[in-house]
């Protein structure tokens, strides 16, 4: 995880598309490339 929270938003606030991988914005219904509706929120790295 990023130090501090503005770092971390900006990082983190993406969408990916299950389909094909891109990386879209945080409010996308859909993917920007292909078009499909499987979008998922980017993970954050867990340190353990």
């Amino acid at each position: 995880m990023a130090r501090f929270p503005e770092a971390e938003r900006r990082l983190f606030r993406h969408k990916i598309c299950r389909k094909c991988k891109a990386r879209n914005p945080w409010l996308a219904k859909k993917c920007r490339k292909c078009g499909s509706r499987a979008l998922r929120p980017k993970r954050k790295e867990v340190k353990g």
